[in-house]
């Protein structure tokens, strides 16, 4: 899907601020403590999951004060369009997963059909323990089987919210702070 410009610059200027940066740098902040209370003696390897876990995994990794080790997988539901049912595989780990504690961090948990399918994913390769961490949590009752993240920055209405790594048609995941579409 091709989209204008000019459109994505309206949706920008119109949409509801839902929290501020300061707000989000706070969020990170607390999420990066809960993380290293539970995680900081384990060893852990982050997982980013490309392309919207970039911003928000970027963020906390530098929040992440104790020994840790990065990688991304890429897998995705979305390409391009606002969801699918077929997980699409673009690129697995580099790091071996088997004996390790895994962190999966991504932007947001909506439906969780791609988180619940990475945590299956690294369960399968052999990680000793395997945990999530989001920036951003929709409340609604149509999670994939009851899925929660395991670390949760922030929780927004069921809109569609884009900044700090969501993206609105793949435009605006570089806006500091996280908004909603006018009217959705």
């Amino acid at each position: 899907m091709t989209i204008n410009t000019d459109k994505v610059q309206a949706v920008l200027e119109n949409a509801d601020r839902l929290f501020s940066q300061r707000e989000v740098e706070q969020a990170l902040d607390r999420l990066a403590s809960d993380i290293k209370q539970t995680l900081g003696d384990q060893d852990p390897l982050v997982l980013c999951v490309m392309t919207g876990g970039l911003v928000p995994a970027g963020e906390l990794f530098t929040r992440l004060d104790f020994p840790v080790q990065l990688d991304y997988l890429h897998a995705t539901r979305y390409q391009g369009t606002v969801g699918g049912n077929k997980l699409k595989w673009i690129t697995a780990p580099s790091q071996p997963l088997n004996g390790r504690t895994v962190l999966v961090v991504d932007d947001i948990l909506d439906e969780g059909l791609t988180l619940a399918a990475i945590l299956d994913y690294c369960r399968e390769q052999g990680a000793s323990a395997v945990y999530s961490a989001v920036l951003v949590e929709k409340i609604h009752d149509r999670k994939t089987d009851g899925l929660q993240a395991d670390f949760v920055g922030l929780q927004v209405e069921d809109r569609y919210v884009f900044g700090y790594g969501m993206d609105y048609h793949g435009y605006l995941r570089n806006v500091k702070g996280i908004y909603a579409v006018a009217g959705s």
